[in-house]
């Protein structure tokens, strides 16, 4: 494997390529990660089983469409494919860092930036793709209040269910998000769509995203995820809001958006996550 994809690289780059270090790297639960070099290059590869080449596929398109709006950095791609019993996605290997206050200020304007001037008339994606490992729906939709509760809330509902864990009535509960979302038209802006900590970092002071599960949508639902899971620094939100600030319905309508990536993380592991989805549910029939 590590053969091919050294040729790989190498017809992209232009130069000979073979990794002579190969090192596996912890990046969480979705696929295994290397930092490969040949000496003097060095790049960060996923793999995964054959079957996951469209995870990559996707991933690499959410970031060549970030990386076109040349607001935030993200990493090159530099080549994905399949060989033999694997898929893999070969990617500019960046030295991430820990921001200061005065980075993630600037980040907090990068998204605002990027959410105020790339929009467009419809919520969706021309394509569906992943949240994680969950496959993501994205049909083009006028009425967001209708997209987020069917493709978001309704759709993690069934694959749940599927998965024997009934948390809610379906039926119910999507008219329920669709009533509480009623008469709130955002802009459909360009969205990370999985923005936590773990998919964020700074090279050379520079605000670096990646691991995108692209989509339009509500700007809120990326602010509504960044706090959820290790609440990014109170300089990114007041950057945030020097360029666009937050309604103030926005902390009302937080908690629906939170429970999208609740239930995803209830379907990928169960447990606590399970309750925190219920009790969630239960509080929209009150």
């Amino acid at each position: 494997m590590w053969h091919f994809i050294s040729e790989q690289i190498s017809q992209q780059i232009e130069h000979d390529f073979i990794c002579a270090d190969i090192r596996e790297i912890n990046s969480g639960d979705s696929h295994k990660s290397f930092r490969i070099s040949d000496g003097k290059r060095r790049f960060f590869v996923k793999t995964n089983s054959h079957e996951k080449r469209q995870h990559f596929e996707a991933e690499a398109q959410g970031l060549t469409h970030i990386q076109n709006t040349h607001i935030f950095k993200v990493p090159n791609i530099i080549c994905f494919g399949e060989i033999e019993e694997h898929s893999f996605l070969v990617l500019e290997f960046l030295t991430l860092r820990s921001g200061d206050e005065s980075n993630w200020f600037e980040f907090g304007k990068k998204l605002a930036q990027m959410h105020k001037q790339h929009t467009q008339e419809m919520h969706g994606w021309q394509d569906d793709n992943y949240i994680g490992l969950t496959t993501q729906p994205n049909p083009w939709t006028k009425k967001w209040s209708q997209f987020f509760a069917e493709q978001r809330i309704g759709y993690m509902l069934q694959l749940l269910a599927e998965k024997g864990h009934h948390l809610a009535n379906i039926e119910q509960a999507v008219s329920a998000i669709e009533s509480l979302l009623k008469g709130h038209t955002p802009d459909a802006s360009m969205l990370h769509g999985d923005l936590w900590t773990g998919n964020t970092g700074f090279n050379k002071n520079e605000a670096v995203i990646f691991d995108p599960a692209f989509y339009y949508g509500d700007r809120e639902t990326d602010i509504a995820m960044t706090e959820l899971f290790n609440r990014f620094p109170q300089t990114f939100y007041q950057g945030y809001d020097s360029i666009w600030p937050l309604p103030s319905q926005y902390q009302y309508r937080k908690p629906i958006y939170q429970l999208y990536h609740i239930l995803n993380h209830a379907l990928l592991f169960g447990g606590h996550y399970l309750q925190s989805a219920e009790a969630t549910l239960k509080n929209l029939e009150h």
